[in-house]
């Protein structure tokens, strides 16, 4: 009878995982509202919007789920995902996560003592190494939904820590990019924004 339970359960966990499999094609049909800020290929062109290529499925839907949800506010993004669908936002995920990241550059005069932040934190106000979480070359985690920090617009991964620092942004598991950020100075925000916009 065990073996019987054990056997159902992973068969109803199969038949659950397949039928929200995401689709990617769809997806991209699915993204022609995202285009006006993010691009068609996930590539942003302005420093305010975050680039999304490249970027991991389940961190995306998770954030447009959070935005429907109002647990992460915006005014431009809460119109954007109003109607959205969870299997929509699966779909709009697995599209831009299949897209290829352009990335950018650091500033030369940030790129020391951001790397210094990124790679080691600052021991003294007891700052965690951002490579941590996000990995060495800023690829993130999928498992732990990590983001991928590679090549990101130095402007707006500043404004995410900023508000993250002042408690405008939330929607961090366990607050840890909360309490990340409560002790960063602005130099060291710019510094590393900077380092990861460079980041490959």
């Amino acid at each position: 009878m065990k073996t019987w339970m054990i056997l159902l359960s992973a068969v109803t966990a199969l038949v659950s995982v397949e039928s929200f499999a995401a689709d990617a094609a769809a997806g991209k049909a699915k993204t022609a509202v995202c285009a006006g800020c993010h691009m068609a290929d996930g590539n942003s062109v302005n420093p305010d919007w975050p680039s999304l290529a490249g970027q991991h499925a389940d961190y995306i839907a998770k954030q447009l789920a959070d935005f429907k949800a109002g647990v992460r506010t915006d005014p431009m993004m809460a119109p954007m995902v109003a109607a959205l669908s969870e299997e929509d936002m699966a779909d709009i995920a697995a599209y831009f996560e299949s897209q290829t990241a352009k990335g950018g550059e650091a500033d030369p005069v940030l790129v020391e003592a951001g790397k210094a932040m990124y790679v080691s934190g600052n021991a003294s106000t007891g700052v965690a190494a951002c490579a941590a979480c996000h990995g060495p070359t800023g690829s993130g985690n999928p498992a732990a939904k990590f983001p991928s920090l590679q090549g990101q617009h130095a402007k707006y991964t500043a404004k995410q820590l900023r508000d993250f620092r002042s408690g405008a942004r939330g929607n961090d598991a366990g607050k840890m990019m909360q309490d990340v950020a409560a002790s960063m100075t602005d130099a060291e925000i710019e510094a590393v924004a900077s380092y990861v916009q460079g980041l490959r």
